[in-house]
C-alpha cells in the first residue's frame, strides 16, 4: 500500500491539474461566446451568397466565367485542411485529419495527386510528419480574432492557382459547428464553382426546395465576373468562423470532461489516503498494545 506522503502528494497534483483544467474551461468558454456570435451572423450570408451564385451560375453556363470551368483532367487537387493551433481539444484535430487522410488515399487510387494549404499548426505538422507538399501554411488563425482580409489573401492565391493551372480543383476540409457536443467534419468543393443543379445532384434522396427566380442587373455573365471571386472569400471565411467555433466548443467540453476526472480521482486518492492512514492508526495501536502484554508479562 502506498504511504501517506506518496498519497497526498498524488492528491496535491491532481488538484493543481484540475485547477488548470477548470481554468481552461472557463477561457474557452468566453471565446466560444463571441466565436458562436460571428459564425452566427455570418452564416444566412454565406448560405444566401452561395445560393444566389449557384443560381446564377446555372444560367450563364460554364463557359461564362473560367472559375466555373470544370477540367476535363483533374491531374492534380489543392486540399484546404483547416485544423486548430493548440491541442487540448479532444478528437477534434484527429477527425478532420482523418477526413482529409480518407479524401488523400482515395483521390491517389484514381491517380490524382493532392496538395495541401494548411490553416492550422496540427495539420501543418501532420502534413510535414507525413512529407505532403505544403503550397501554403497559415499559423494563428483559427481559434483567434481574424479578420475577412485573411480569406481574400488566402482566397486570391487559391484563385489565380486555379486560373494557373497549378492545380486543377481545390477542396477545403473543415469543421462544421453542429452543436456543442458535436463538431461534424466536413469535405466540400471550392473551384471549380458547381452549380446550384450539381449540389442539388449530391444530396440525392433530400426533397428539394424551392428555388426562387433571382433578377439580377446588368447581366449574368457580367455579375458573375466579380461576384465569383467574392463567393470564394465568403465560404473560406465562412468555413474559419465554423472551425474557430467548434475548436472551442471541443475545448470547453475536453476540459470539462479532464475537470470531472480529475474530481473521481480526488475521491479516489482520498479514500485510499484514509485507508492507509487507518491501517498506519491500527498498526501503531497494536504495537502498543503487543508492548503492553509484554510488560505485563
Amino acid at each position: 500500500m502506498a504511504t501517506l506522503k506518496d498519497v497526498q502528494m498524488k492528491i496535491a497534483a491532481v488538484k493543481k491539474t484540475q485547477q488548470i483544467t477548470k481554468a481552461m474551461n472557463m477561457v474557452a468558454a468566453s471565446k466560444l461566446r463571441g466565436a458562436q456570435e460571428s459564425m452566427d451572423g455570418f452564416r444566412p450570408y454565406a448560405g444566401k451568397f452561395s445560393e444566389v451564385l449557384g443560381s446564377l451560375a446555372e444560367k450563364a453556363g460554364e463557359e461564362t466565367n473560367p472559375l466555373l470551368e470544370a477540367r476535363e483532367e483533374v491531374e492534380r487537387i489543392n486540399l484546404v485542411l483547416c485544423t486548430s493551433d493548440k491541442g487540448l481539444c479532444g478528437g477534434f484535430n484527429t477527425n478532420l485529419i482523418s477526413k482529409a487522410q480518407a479524401f488523400k488515399k482515395e483521390k491517389e487510387a484514381q491517380g490524382i495527386e493532392v496538395v495541401f494549404t494548411n490553416f492550422g499548426k496540427k495539420g501543418r505538422d501532420w502534413c510535414r510528419r507525413n512529407k505532403f507538399e505544403i503550397l501554403s501554411e497559415h499559423v494563428g488563425v483559427i481559434g483567434t480574432r481574424f479578420g475577412f482580409n485573411i480569406a481574400v489573401s488566402s482566397g486570391q492565391k487559391l484563385i489565380q492557382g486555379f486560373l494557373d493551372k497549378t492545380f486543377d480543383e481545390v477542396y477545403i476540409v473543415y469543421a462544421e459547428f453542429v452543436s456543442m457536443a458535436r463538431q461534424a467534419p466536413v469535405l466540400k468543393q471550392m473551384l471549380p464553382i458547381l452549380p446550384i443543379e450539381s449540389v442539388e445532384a449530391e444530396t440525392e434522396g433530400e426533397e428539394k426546395s424551392y428555388l426562387a427566380e433571382h433578377i439580377c442587373e446588368p447581366s449574368p455573365p457580367e455579375l458573375l465576373g466579380e461576384l465569383l471571386p467574392k463567393n470564394v472569400y465568403v465560404q473560406l471565411y465562412s468555413a474559419f468562423l465554423e472551425t474557430s467555433t467548434s475548436e472551442h466548443a471541443a475545448r470547453m467540453a475536453a476540459m470539462d470532461n479532464a475537470t470531472k476526472a480529475c474530481k473521481d480521482m480526488i475521491e479516489n486518492l482520498t479514500l485510499l489516503y484514509n485507508k492507509a492512514r487507518q491501517a498506519a492508526i491500527t498498526a501503531e495501536l497494536m504495537d502498543i498494545v503487543g508492548g503492553a502484554e509484554a510488560l505485563k508479562g
